[in-house]
């Protein structure tokens, strides 16, 4: 099984808020999930509300080949996080 982290959209019509989640690559977006790994919320007004993650668990699942989607991959570099 391929393991992705990407994002998933919850929130409501025009104001988005993602979970950051590991799921089967060949799941739908908004499928059922291995486990949430944190959250993102891009309306949030300062840099250090909009986002938080369970940094253990993200770097388990990259050190167990999980690979991020591009958006999570620019999310973790952001954050400084195991990419």
């Amino acid at each position: 099984m391929a393991v992705r982290i990407r994002l998933k959209r919850i929130g409501r019509r025009h104001r988005p808020a993602y979970r950051l989640t590991a799921v089967d690559s060949r799941k739908a977006r908004d499928s059922k999930v291995i486990e949430e790994l944190g959250w993102f919320d891009p309306l949030k007004p300062q840099d250090d509300q909009q986002v938080e993650l369970k940094k253990e668990r993200i770097e388990y699942w990259l050190s167990v080949g999980a690979q991020p989607s591009d958006t999570v991959r620019a999310l973790l570099k952001k954050q400084s996080v195991g990419v």
